[in-house]
């Protein structure tokens, strides 16, 4: 007699593709988690590849009938556990649903599966002088589908928003295997309840994404860089607020000492480690407007104390800074183990927060070393810590939930594109009021009632 497990395997196998159903436990290691250092993650008993809807329907037809947890996922790029494996799930990788289905010049978007690389996406627009504004720091491995799910970020959010704001309509599957189309086809359109943003950032918990309509914009004119070197993180703070009311940079980004010593010591490349931060700002506005732009911000970050300030006017230096900032992430990894947290506030409150992530190093006696998005006030503390060094390991955890803590008593966030996924599960209830987190749970319900996508992931459910 068949077991229940060997009876899922042999429905998936029978309507997917030989090569497409995964039950060695060897290979199905490297999908039991995402990037996400910390984060639990379970056994799942198979890993299914579709290509298609129609196979996405059957993979979820076939888990639901059966009471399974089916986990989506696209790259694993993720860094809340978000795409962890629950024990005895059925892991759902998109990766290979890969097609840009359509490029619309005249529509202003593009039609694409859930598995298209972010930078994928951004290139194939180029060839028609449209851009994909969305651009993540793991753009170059990070899929479409999972920035969909976290509602992922990037340096460019400051001027265009995130991946939220360049979603025009979906196609998803949901947990029983019924398929809608939801959103719109043009720039506006106000029909109906906005269920795009409601599944934009849902993790995979709601329902999986099997097709993306994405709004693209005109190329942007080549940035005008200005670039300022601080004495202390507070007073780039302070450039950051005042930056805001005079100007709309396309990016404007933080790197702290121990960042910038960081990535110099990773990739030499002449970066003033003597700086207690670095400000890297740019302006896409075309020619002399972007000139003025970038001079304004110069002007702000000098009277706000910066020891050196100016504008670039060599484009090689300018990439190679906003390369630098890029490398931040891989330099502290480097380092030791860590926990990458990802707060956000209001940039009224950002003073005081790059003050209390100074307090809260000294005080737990970790290595916080800051960057991120700072003209939107999201800010990537990021733990480092000696690996096999429990005490230290403790340490870091208190760090990492001291952060939190700091953001929400600022007004702020636990998340600003990351994600809840395992890591922040705990603590979103403490942003979530109780009549929200009934809301949410309601939200749930409605869509997977048996409680099957991506259980254990980013909602305060009923327990």
């Amino acid at each position: 007699m068949r077991t229940s497990r060997e009876t899922l395997v042999g429905a998936f196998e029978a309507d997917l593709p030989d090569g497409a159903v995964v039950t060695d436990p060897d290979l199905l290691l490297p999908y039991r988690n995402d990037q996400a250092s910390g984060a639990e993650a379970g056994q799942p008993v198979v890993a299914v590849f579709p290509r298609t809807t129609g196979q996405v329907q059957a993979v979820m037809r076939a888990a639901h009938a059966r009471g399974v947890p089916v986990v989506p996922r696209g790259a694993g790029s993720g860094l809340s556990g978000g795409a962890n494996a629950t024990d005895g799930c059925v892991v759902l990788c998109l990766d290979r649903m890969d097609a840009i289905r359509d490029i619309r010049p005249a529509d202003g978007y593009a039609v694409v599966e859930p598995g298209v690389i972010n930078q994928r996406l951004r290139d194939a627009a180029r060839t028609h002088d449209l851009w994909y504004a969305p651009d993540p720091a793991s753009r170059d491995w990070c899929t479409i589908g999972g920035n969909i799910a976290t509602n992922a970020g990037g340096l460019c959010c400051v001027k265009y928003g995130s991946t939220r704001d360049a979603v025009l309509g979906l196609e998803v599957v949901l947990a029983d295997g019924r398929v809608t189309r939801i959103g719109r086809r043009g720039i506006k359109g106000v029909a109906g309840y906005d269920l795009v943003s409601l599944f934009v950032g849902s993790e995979g918990t709601l329902g999986v994404v099997t097709e993306a309509r994405l709004r693209l914009r005109p190329l942007p004119a080549p940035p005008t860089t200005a670039i300022a070197v601080f004495p202390d993180l507070v007073s780039a703070g302070r450039a950051v607020e005042s930056i805001m009311t005079v100007a709309t940079p396309s990016l404007l980004e933080l790197m702290d000492a121990t960042t910038l010593a960081a990535v110099e010591r990773f990739q030499p490349m002449g970066l003033d480690t003597s700086a207690a931060a670095l400000l890297l700002a740019q302006s896409d506005l075309p020619g002399q407007a972007g000139e003025a732009e970038a001079d304004a911000v110069v002007s702000v970050c000098e009277a706000a104390g910066a020891t050196e300030s100016y504008r670039s006017e060599d484009p090689v230096q300018a990439d190679m800074l906003l390369g630098a900032r890029r490398l931040a992430f891989p330099a502290l990894e480097r380092l030791g183990a860590w926990l990458l947290d990802d707060i956000a506030v209001p940039r009224s409150r950002l003073v005081e927060t790059i003050n209390g992530i100074e307090r809260i190093a000294a005080t737990r006696d970790v290595v916080i070393g800051t960057f991120g998005h700072a003209g939107d006030g999201n800010l990537h503390p990021m733990i480092v810590y000696p690996r096999e060094d429990p005490d230290a390991g403790r340490r870091a955890l208190a760090a990492f939930d001291d952060l939190l803590d700091l953001a929400l008593k600022a007004g702020g966030t636990v998340s600003g594109e990351h994600g809840i996924g395992v890591i922040k599960r705990r603590v979103l209830a403490d942003e979530l009021d109780p009549v929200a987190q009934s809301l949410h749970d309601s939200i749930k319900q409605a869509f997977d009632p048996i409680g099957i996508l991506n259980p254990g992931k980013a909602l305060p459910l009923r327990p």
